[in-house]
């Protein structure tokens, strides 16, 4: 019997162990560790920050679902990883042993890189965890009381930009409702070389109707920002060009600032010689598994990409929903057929699928592969895109309660942007060579 363990109970880890004991059946056990004991539904996290969503409506206990299904699970924070010794030491002081170990953790939010920064410590805040969420929620309601100008956007080395943007539509439609809109100054100030490079280099014609919306939502924007600390209701930012030179620099006042931070490894994976690039990212091969121990797969945000062009200022790949599903099945089959005593062959994609809230609307996009050139550059919104997230929340809180395996991207979503006939080579295609 093998003793498989995965770490880190988000998008990437809950399918993980559903897949994993649904493969592998009771010959082999199948375990979940995470630091807390519930489930967060993370793309729903910038509707808790204005009080469209509570805590309760995007989290779910873990456990009995996971009992259900036959899945041990361990709510302890995971403090070192000892691959020579096929063992994790846990906060608590126990040791968990493995036979293969899949790390799903998702990342280390940075904030100490910019001085200032943070929802704890500094004087933004953010919506990488409901924690945060919830926290930005609450200031936002003192906010209401005194209005005034708003700073939305992404620091140095940010690699997802895409929840930045939905926050600034959403507090703008928010705001508008509230009839508060007149009295609240919003800047979207971002890492990016211009609105709608997303980490991608752009998608279709994200640049000019991400600008456009903009415009027309009356925000504005600096882009190539390298933010450089943050003081009480103040922003200091440099706007660079070219190969980085300054251009100028800003100080924005703001009563309320979201700024997503960028991401770093976890430190229990980070500290592994050989696991890791120098920001903590996990190496893997073609197959998801690292190049240093054979017995250790990574999905998701923990996975080392690298960016897609050389920016101004740093900007790292996103890691999106669909192409996280991809990595996970990928690693079921390749622990099934190592288990078989079969090579690895299964690899997941770098195809990157979005769906976007804009308060009342909602952008769409499509990027195969994430790397360009691409087969395919597709980019749309409209109030369908809205309703379209809406119905992904809820499916898959139901996946998670409910304990399926099956992948919600290609049976849904692909279906619903009528796009499912690029199923075939260009969604399942080579992906790049991880450096």
């Amino acid at each position: 019997m093998a003793r498989i363990v995965v770490v880190g109970a988000g998008i990437g880890g809950v399918p993980a162990a559903y897949e994993l004991k649904a493969r592998l059946g009771k010959g082999h056990e199948v375990t979940l560790v995470n630091a807390s004991d519930y489930f967060q539904f993370v793309p729903s996290n910038p509707w808790v920050a204005v009080g469209t969503r509570t805590r309760d409506a995007i989290t779910v206990p873990l456990r009995p679902h996971l009992e259900k299904k036959g899945i041990a699970f361990v709510a302890q924070a995971v403090t070192a990883v000892q691959p020579e010794r096929n063992t994790l030491q846990l906060l608590d002081g126990s040791a968990l042993e493995y036979d293969y170990l899949v790390l799903t953790t998702g990342p280390r939010l940075a904030f100490e890189e910019v001085p200032g920064a943070g929802p704890v410590d500094g004087h933004t805040h953010s919506i990488c965890t409901t924690d945060h969420a919830e926290r930005a929620h609450a200031a936002y309601q003192e906010f209401l009381h005194n209005p005034g100008p708003v700073i939305v956007g992404a620091m140095p080395g940010a690699s997802c930009f895409g929840p930045a943007y939905e926050f600034a539509f959403i507090l703008d439609a928010d705001l508008r409702r509230r009839k508060l809109r007149h009295k609240v100054p919003i800047t979207f100030v971002t890492s990016e070389p211009y609105i709608g490079h997303l980490g991608l280099g752009g998608v279709g014609d994200s640049k000019s109707m991400l600008e456009s919306e903009f415009r027309n939502h009356d925000i504005k924007w600096v882009t190539n920002a390298k933010t450089t600390r943050v003081e009480p209701g103040l922003l200091h930012t440099t706007e660079l060009y070219g190969l980085g030179n300054p251009l100028r620099d800003h100080e924005l006042p703001f009563r309320y600032a979201m700024m997503l931070p960028a991401f770093k490894g976890v430190d229990a994976v980070a500290g592994v010689e050989g696991l890791c690039n120098p920001r903590g990212f996990v190496l893997i091969d073609e197959h998801q598994r690292s190049r240093a121990y054979r017995n250790i797969f990574a999905a998701g945000v923990c996975v080392a990409i690298p960016p897609v062009e050389v920016t101004p200022v740093a900007t790292g790949a996103p890691k999106t929903g669909y192409m996280i599903e991809t990595m996970v099945t990928a690693i079921v089959d390749n622990i099934a057929a190592d288990l078989e005593g079969k090579e690895a062959k299964a690899k997941g994609t770098w195809n990157a699928i979005c769906l976007a809230d804009m308060g009342d609307s909602g952008a769409a996009f499509v990027a195969l592969p994430q790397l360009p050139p691409r087969n395919v550059n597709w980019f749309r919104k409209g109030k369908w895109v809205h309703l379209a997230k809406v119905a992904f929340e809820k499916y898959f809180l139901h996946k998670v309660k409910a304990g399926t395996s099956e992948p919600i991207y290609e049976k849904y979503i692909l279906k619903a942007l009528g796009i499912l006939r690029l199923e075939g080579s260009q969604l399942k295609g080579e992906k790049s060579e991880v450096r």
